[in-house]
């Protein structure tokens, strides 16, 4: 059955409204030769969308620059203002941007352990009343918000969850009560990191890919054929309760120590290199993101001395155990003690501290794997960030020896960012989703 001519319009206006946002600003003309439709429906369409406070022109094109032609069109970003949140357990990060997904105004608070519910609530409603009023926003028509733990697949709400700060889901609420007039949502955050990975980062050629993030706790998020996958219960990715060989107990309901959280959280991590004599970064504290990136730099400086001496000693096609290693265009350069005599003493600890993270890695990974065949593992977060191509490799080599099921392993290019960058895309995705709805808009500012 041939579509309404209302529906037909509606098609068409939401056609032309995801190309603006792509590609940006267009001409008629260029709507014209994207759309495939006639130009007398591009001008009508036009017509509808400009009356509708949706466009505007906001340029003109072409050498003589006048007449409708020369015309460039363009979302009306100030149609409605959109916040994002990352919640943390030791603080909260805030960006406010435009109905394009332009930054305006960002932000980020500690909040620290001994906070109590009630204040930590008030810091971080604070923190975003604070972000709003300098990104010159009136008031909030979307809020997309990134945390850790379940998200009830039924109410959409923050489950509560032990090992978790009460003030996440007083924090949800409180955000609920105080922008009555935003459409506020909650999202697991590593789901969100694997949202921003698969439109912005490095897995925007994959339909089919798992995240593992790797931060202050763990967890994975599993997108198939396109679709983000989270569970019967929005449990999907809980990598943390995955029991492990090894470990002293099983995780329970409850508590995931004894499981992949135990050897790839961050106090783990931590503990692996000071059992390995990495030291932390000059001046600053053992964190996990410094430890991993120390002995990352390490090895990359090893590596390239070693590519570049010419006595050619450091190729070879394959990393032994307890050396440095890492992937150059399907080469492998190795440090180790019969390999490159003159490698740094510091860069043989810090290569066997990443033997030793990847051997952990790829425990779980190997499992993910195995159940899922995804054929790619993007190590995400802070933590798969800081060990870059050095760790990454050394995990994808573990796995090909562990599974027959292909599988490229890749490193983050978001980083932790990538839980903020997924929240504004879901705002961004619901807020367009609402004001593009065909009919009759009113003309109102968000």
């Amino acid at each position: 059955m041939p579509a309404s001519p209302s529906t037909a319009r509606a098609i068409n206006d939401r056609l032309a409204l995801r190309l603006l946002q792509q590609e940006g600003p267009l001409t008629a003309g260029q709507l014209k030769q994207l759309t495939g439709l006639s130009r007398p429906t591009v001008a009508d369409l036009v017509e509808r969308l400009t009356a509708a406070g949706l466009i505007t022109v906001v340029g003109e094109a072409g050498e003589q620059r006048r007449g409708p032609n020369a015309k460039v069109y363009g979302i009306v970003a100030d149609r409605a203002h959109l916040a994002a949140l990352d919640i943390r357990t030791e603080g909260v990060a805030v960006t406010v941007a435009d109905l394009v997904g332009r930054v305006l105004a960002e932000a980020s608070a500690p909040i620290g352990d001994d906070t109590g519910t009630g204040p930590a609530v008030e810091q971080a409603v604070a923190l975003v009343e604070r972000v709003v009023k300098e990104a010159g926003a009136d008031r909030l028509h979307t809020v997309g918000i990134g945390a850790p733990g379940l998200i009830d697949p039924a109410s959409g709400e923050l489950r509560d969850s032990s090992g978790l700060p009460e003030w996440h889901r007083r924090l949800v609420a409180a955000l609920q009560e105080r922008l009555p007039e935003a459409r506020v949502s909650v999202e697991n955050e590593t789901n969100l990191a694997a949202l921003a990975e698969q439109r912005d980062g490095v897995a925007r050629d994959r339909d089919t890919f798992v995240l593992l993030w790797l931060g202050h706790g763990t967890g994975a998020a599993v997108v198939l054929d396109g679709a983000l996958r989270r569970g019967a219960s929005g449990g999907t990715g809980e990598i943390g309760f995955l029991p492990v060989p090894g470990a002293a107990a099983l995780p329970s309901s409850t508590d995931c120590e004894g499981g992949f959280h135990s050897l790839a959280a961050s106090g783990a991590v931590v503990n692996l290199a000071a059992q390995c004599g990495v030291p932390a970064e000059p001046g600053q504290e053992p964190s996990a993101v410094g430890v991993v990136r120390a002995a990352a730099g390490l090895v990359r400086s090893a590596v390239r001395d070693a590519r570049g001496a010419e006595t050619g000693a450091g190729a070879s096609g394959t990393a032994s155990k307890g050396g440095a290693s890492r992937s150059t265009g399907g080469a492998e350069v190795s440090v180790s003690p019969g390999a490159f005599p003159a490698a740094p003493p510091r860069a043989l600890p810090a290569a066997r501290f990443l033997d030793a993270l990847a051997d952990r890695l790829a425990v779980g990974v190997a499992s993910v794997v195995a159940i899922l065949d995804p054929g790619c593992v993007v190590l995400g977060g802070e933590v798969g960030q800081a060990g870059g191509d050095e760790l990454a490799a050394r995990v994808q080599d573990r796995i090909a020896r562990m599974t027959p099921l292909p599988t490229e392993v890749r490193t983050t290019t978001l980083g932790g960012s990538a839980v903020l960058r997924g929240a504004l895309l879901t705002a961004r995705d619901r807020a367009q989703e609402e004001l593009f709805t065909p009919g009759e808009r009113p003309v109102q500012r968000w």
